[in-house]
């Protein structure tokens, strides 16, 4: 005999989860469509993973609407380990848990400038690779590199104008795609560029905001591997005040609304005797790059250009002093 009773009360019961299966089927396909869709040109510039991971998810609900199509008939009573009820509560409260990481992980997308810097221009040459944009001077060998890690969920072409002005300078640069925009999961990263070009003799690494924090962890990490470290609006998480062996530069803005002034005065004692401060007036936490405006950030009221070019020329004056 069915469970629930009557046939007639089966049935009713057997339809059910296929509304259910059919709801969450739906969702886990076109959430992960339409965030896709929203943020396309920023996530096809970072780090494939997040793509990939929208993929699967959107797979995931397909698998839901077949399972729901292979459920239109009563199935014989069986043991189930969960109880459907809970396993129904369990797979609604993953499923706005990933809306929510979802929401939490859209990226800021670059200006159309900073898109249009990808170009490279008579002084500079950018190259996009799937894990990094190499950008390197147009002429001459450089011997001096810096490897950069993008602020938490920042589309890393939001760097490439200013970094093209440091490369200028004779600079390798690097920045980092991170998986999924966040530094910590790339903090190995600069071992590879490190290690792939043996015609720099000198490597820096720096970040912005939480890249910052990864690029000073991994210098802490690995001393010695790098000569320099600079923090945009950023800071150390541990200690590096008794590393002689490297030059350190901070640049904070007065009105950043995420890095605070305070919290850049309060890391000091983490960083060498000899750091080099410079302080941006007016300026923001997205003054480090051009993404936009930013969640939680302070109101800028310098002029943004000068205060970029600040940014350039301390990172510049650090590379070529270690």
């Amino acid at each position: 005999m069915p469970d629930d009773g009557a046939l007639g009360a089966g049935a009713g019961t057997a339809r059910r989860p296929v509304r259910f299966l059919r709801v969450l089927g739906f969702a886990w396909m076109l959430v992960p469509l339409g965030f896709f869709l929203l943020d396309r040109g920023a996530l096809l510039a970072g780090h494939p993973a997040h793509v990939i991971t929208l993929a699967v998810l959107g797979l995931v609900g397909v698998v839901f609407l077949v399972r729901d199509r292979s459920e239109g008939y009563v199935r014989p009573p069986r043991q189930r380990a969960v109880p459907r009820p809970v396993f129904r509560v369990l797979l609604v409260i993953l499923s706005v848990a990933l809306v929510a990481v979802l929401v939490w992980l859209r990226p800021f997308a670059a200006t159309p400038q900073a898109v249009a810097a990808m170009s490279g221009g008579a002084a500079v040459r950018v190259t996009d690779a799937p894990a990094h944009i190499l950008i390197e001077p147009a002429t001459g060998t450089p011997t001096r590199g810096l490897v950069f890690q993008p602020g938490a969920r920042v589309d890393p072409r939001a760097y490439v104008p200013m970094l093209s002005e440091v490369s200028r300078a004779g600079v390798l640069v690097v920045v980092v795609k991170q998986p999924f925009g966040i530094g910590f999961l790339a903090g190995s990263a600069p071992h590879a560029f490190l290690d792939n070009h043996p015609e720099v003799t000198a490597w820096a690494v720096g970040g912005h905001s939480l890249g910052g924090v990864a690029a000073a962890t991994f210098a802490a990490d690995n001393p010695g591997a790098v000569k320099g470290l600079v923090l945009w609006a950023s800071y150390p998480l541990s200690s590096l005040a008794g590393r002689t062996d490297l030059a350190v530069a901070s640049i904070s803005g007065s009105r950043d609304g995420l890095t605070t002034p305070a919290d850049v005065a309060a890391s000091r004692a983490l960083l060498p005797g000899d750091t080099a401060y410079t302080v941006l007036q007016g300026a923001s936490h997205a003054t480090f790059g051009d993404y936009g405006d930013q969640p939680g950030d302070g109101t800028p009221t310098g002029d943004r250009s000068a205060a970029q070019r600040q940014v350039v020329a301390a990172t510049v004056a650090l590379v070529e002093g270690m």
